[in-house]
């Protein structure tokens, strides 16, 4: 029977069993020598032997990394004494008194410390012996025994990671990205995100928290998944998520199903874009030049050019109709580089129609019509005709009983001098019968001159006037590819 009591304490109070392929537990045991007797003990050796091996009922896989240290404190005084440790055997640690042994006063205490002991896999009870040696009358006993037993418990699960997170709440244009956490090294840690995965993330260095970045930053919102697997059988599995945000985001497609909200759409190649109005839309560069929408259909109730008073086409059923301007109901004027057409009709019914078939045109008097019309043109192929106005002044005095007029020709828009053929006609009917003795003088592209005289020795009493007040005018045809 031992002469010293023996208790243990372990920190942590209990002591977690290691698992296979995680980091190995460990803890520390402390043993607590009090003196209950009613004498005082000289004690010489203190041994405390340790089970060592891999099965369930041994503390640690080896000794090799444990520390042992011992303080004795004397209860009356209060100091307190450093123990000294001879050297230890495989799987035993020797509490050593100062010379051939030290008194151990009853009441006082002495703890011996044995940190950082790893502890093998496997829970359950643990036992400890403590082989005490003590000197009575002048020479040393035999050793007495006593045990003390501590319990290695089932290992709780490994910590889940915490905190996965961005180091940026929004990335710009050109900053990069580094995703942090905090979490055991028991996990084997792989990030994955849209279209790629982080393969395995090493370990950081002790004391700092994981981290990855990608090789290039996300160019719009992402979420990156953490997924956290320990190297346990079972296997434990974490899922945390962290969702980057970034200010200028690029997107392939856009899908709303409610509204966009934005004052302005740009493009990414030039400043050109769409800005929002009170009113509108309006397609222009930064600078406010307005540019062009190009597309392969517009649906819209009607179109208009840009200044006030510009022309207006509305789209009426089954065709579109040119105003003069928005908001006036009378019909404007279509110029265009060309225009295909089956058919062109005037608006009002009985109006005429122009067919296209291969090779020329038809001039119809109204739509259905199998009459030819007339076409009214100022010029076709270099050829136009036209007349003088009747009454508007033009005729005058060119000698006895004989008249001249300048008739203006440029409404046709010869580009040469062309041939004309002119004759006289009385506004109003009349059998007049003056000659034309001259023929056309002077002619040029935009007029031509006409002298009138009556048959010759036949005397008249008409004179400018009366060819105003009757209404004389000169019909002419004029050519240019003659």
């Amino acid at each position: 029977m031992s002469s010293l009591t023996y208790t243990v304490l372990t920190d942590p109070a209990s002591l977690e069993a290691s698992e296979n392929n995680r980091t190995p537990s460990k803890g520390t045991v402390y043993l607590v020598i009090t003196n209950n007797t009613k004498r005082v003990v000289n004690w010489s050796e203190i041994k405390v032997t340790v089970p060592v091996g891999t099965v369930v009922d041994t503390l640690t896989p080896n000794t090799s990394g444990i520390n042992p240290t011992g303080q004795y404190t004397n209860a009356m005084t209060n100091v307190q004494t450093r123990v000294t440790f001879g050297p230890k055997g495989t799987n035993s640690f020797h509490a050593t008194a100062r010379g051939r042994s030290e008194a151990f006063y009853v009441g006082d205490c002495m703890i011996l410390t044995l940190a950082d002991v790893t502890l093998t896999v496997g829970a359950g009870p643990v036992v400890l012996l403590v082989a005490e040696t003590v000197v009575t009358g002048g020479s040393s006993n035999q050793p007495s025994y006593a045990a003390v037993a501590v319990v290695k418990t089932t290992p709780q699960p490994i910590p889940a990671p915490r905190s996965f997170r961005s180091d940026k709440e929004m990335l710009d244009t050109g900053d990069s990205l580094t995703l942090r956490w905090d979490g055991s090294d028991d996990f084997n840690y792989v990030i994955s995100y849209p279209n790629g995965s982080s393969g395995p993330i090493a370990k950081p260095p002790t004391g700092t928290s994981y981290s990855w970045s990608p090789t290039a930053a996300p160019t719009r919102a992402t979420t990156y998944t953490l997924k956290a697997t320990s190297r346990t059988t079972p296997a434990q599995e974490h899922f945390l998520t962290t969702t980057v945000q970034v200010r200028h985001p690029v997107l392939e497609t856009l899908t709303a199903t409610t509204g966009i909200k934005t004052p302005r759409l740009q493009g990414t190649a030039t400043n050109w874009g769409l800005t929002i109005t009170g009113t509108g839309a309006e397609i222009c560069d930064d600078s406010g030049v307005q540019g062009t929408l190009t597309a392969a259909g517009v649906a819209t109730g009607y179109m208009k050019g840009l200044k006030n008073g510009d022309g207006d086409i509305t789209f009426t059923s089954g065709g579109v109709k040119v105003w003069r301007t928005r908001g006036v109901e009378q019909m404007g004027t279509l110029y265009a580089d060309g225009v295909q057409a089956t058919y062109v009709e005037g608006p009002n019914k009985g109006e005429g129609v122009i067919t296209f078939p291969l090779g020329g045109v038809k001039v119809w008097r109204t739509g259905g019509s199998k009459e030819l019309g007339i076409l009214y043109a100022r010029n076709v192929n270099g050829v136009a005709s036209g007349r003088s106005t009747p009454g508007s002044g033009g005729w005058k005095a060119a000698g006895p009983d004989a008249f001249s007029i300048e008739v203006d020709t440029s409404a046709a828009g010869f580009t040469s001098t062309p041939k004309y053929l002119a004759t006289l006609e009385i506004n109003g009917g009349g059998t007049y019968d003056p000659d034309i003795i001259s023929g056309v003088q002077n002619p040029s592209a935009t007029h031509f001159t006409v002298f009138l005289r009556w048959h010759t020795g036949v005397p008249t009493t008409w004179t400018v006037a009366d060819a105003e007040r009757c209404g004389w005018y000169i019909n002419w045809i004029g050519c240019e590819t003659l």
